[in-house]
């Protein structure tokens, strides 16, 4: 049968490195395809590079057709099975919760055409589907609403990097891209000049990040050099907060100002501050979601050592 290979959805999932499709191409050939093909009108979602060893070698296999209401219905089902199925590093995690906020803000929920993040507001009023909408991803992954926010520039900045190079994609997922988390968020709204050259950096492996330099007083007034971690190749000093952005908790956007040991306190405080304000503790949603936004920064500052 004639299977459609739509580019959207093929570009969504991560590519294997070589070393794990000869490993998958070794199990297909020795077992065969176990799982089916998942197709939606015809075209595949799920099951790529299964389907490109198939044809191949022209090996047998089984199909299981779904059904979805909108393309982006696709996306969000595609998105969740990644999700689900792999053992994911923490970029990768940021990256498929960025892809399905900006999938959830551009699905077409009325006849009209809008969507919940288009509709008309009076000036200076909240608009709380936004805010809704990061504060149901935040509850599903048990986030943070301004982590969401930030996986958003992460997974922006992925996709147009992927545009340009495939090759830099996956360098950048598989955690070779020598690229920070804060750098990603910068270039979601960076020129195409800047995504390409970026991209080449990363291919022919010169991106680096670099260490700079800050003065800060110590306690007898002097001046003293102390390491600021982890700026990329440019530095372009840029605030990470997008415009909707306002939460007291996004320490990240404050990083490149602060040393290792007060950044890892300052973290530290807002962890214990924000478990002294749960009740008793008896409260295992925020408990939870306190704890994985401690852990997502205590990543993040990880990635920049």
């Amino acid at each position: 049968m004639e299977i459609i290979i739509d580019n959207e959805f093929k570009k969504l999932l991560p590519e294997l490195d070589p070393e794990t499709f000869a490993w998958l191409e070794e199990s297909l050939l020795e077992y065969g395809c176990m799982n089916p093909l998942v197709l939606w009108n015809g075209t595949l979602i799920d099951g790529h590079n299964r389907y490109k060893i198939i044809k191949k070698h022209d090996l047998p296999f089984n199909t299981v057709n779904m059904e979805f209401d909108s393309r982006d219905d696709v996306i969000i089902w595609i998105i969740s099975t990644q999700l689900a199925r792999r053992n994911l590093s923490q970029l990768q995690l940021s990256h498929f919760r960025g892809l399905h906020y900006n999938t959830e803000k551009r699905r077409v929920r009325n006849q009209d055409g809008r969507n919940q993040h288009s509709e008309v507001w009076v000036q200076n009023e909240p608009k709380p589907q936004e805010r809704r909408t990061s504060q149901i991803l935040a509850e599903q992954y048990n986030v943070s609403p301004s982590t969401i926010k930030r996986d958003s520039q992460i997974s922006t900045a992925i996709m147009a990097i992927g545009e340009i190079s495939p090759e830099a994609k996956l360098k950048i997922l598989s955690g070779r891209g020598n690229i920070s988390r804060q750098r990603l968020q910068e270039l979601a709204s960076g020129t195409e000049d800047e995504l390409k050259e970026t991209a080449e950096r990363i291919v022919d492996g010169t991106h680096e990040r670099r260490q700079s330099r800050t003065v800060v007083q110590d306690e007898d007034g002097s001046d003293q050099s102390e390491s600021v971690l982890n700026q990329d190749e440019p530095s372009q000093n840029k605030s990470l907060a997008t415009p909707d952005e306002n939460s007291d908790d996004d320490n990240s956007e404050q990083f490149e100002q602060l040393s290792f040991e007060n950044f890892l306190n300052q973290v530290t405080d807002n962890f214990k501050i924000k478990l002294k304000n749960i009740p008793n503790s008896k409260d295992p949603i925020k408990s939870k979601t306190a704890l994985r936004e401690f852990i997502d920064m205590l990543e993040e500052l990880y990635q920049k050592i």
